[in-house]
């Protein structure tokens, strides 16, 4: 890589860590390109559109920044299970590669918050969304995890699974942010809070269902 292109490379990955840290902190919308710019001490303002494009650009690259690594963590929990696994072998198939790699960044993170922040958007959230569905780890663990669930309503497993998704998003967020302001934590390690979350998303899809 000449000097160019790694100065180039540089830039990038700053304008990516900082807007990640402002959007995680301060909302996706609110926050503008040349803010960004600003923050990563580019001289040019117009940086963020030179090296991304639009908003919505800016934020895919963050996303894809980070489900590589997910997206491995993700195939060897399943790879590991071979299509025989128990509920809660699915479950932690889509908690883990959450939690362990927040625990891989060390601290601090931003990006269970820019998550939370990304999926509170309409405009923004189909990103995660497609990103979710070119993941075929996570196509696996969801499927085996219907399987099991197969005597569920379907009205009734998809509502499920959505509180499990808003459970996933926001307590890794709300943890996250408690580890940056330095408040206490419900559970010591991201480890624990990723069995904590698996325990209660298994008992919330195996709940009673009372008849209509």
């Amino acid at each position: 890589m000449n000097v160019k292109a790694a100065r180039a490379s540089a830039t990038r990955e700053s304008i990516l860590v900082t807007a990640e840290r402002l959007f995680a902190e301060h909302g996706v919308q609110v926050v503008s390109n040349r803010h960004i710019s600003e923050a990563a001490g580019q001289g040019n303002n117009a940086a963020v559109n030179y090296h991304f494009g639009t908003k919505v650009d800016l934020v895919r690259a963050i996303v894809r920044r980070h489900s590589e690594r997910m997206e491995r963590l993700r195939a060897e929990l399943v790879e590991a299970i071979e299509d025989d696994g128990d509920l809660r072998d699915w479950v932690a198939c889509l908690v883990r590669p959450s939690t362990t790699y927040l625990r891989e960044l060390g601290a601090p993170t931003w990006f269970a918050r820019f998550s939370a922040q990304v999926m509170t958007d309409p405009a923004l959230r189909e990103i995660i969304a497609e990103e979710s569905l070119a993941s075929p780890a996570l196509a696996r663990a969801v499927a085996g995890l219907n399987r099991c669930l197969d005597g569920l309503p379907a009205d009734v497993r998809a509502e499920r699974s959505d509180m499990a998704r808003q459970l996933m998003i926001h307590m890794t967020a709300e943890r996250e942010r408690a580890l940056a302001e330095g408040t206490p934590t419900p559970r010591a390690t991201w480890d624990d809070a990723g069995t904590g979350l698996i325990d209660a998303i298994t008992g919330l899809l195996l709940a009673p269902v009372t008849p209509a």
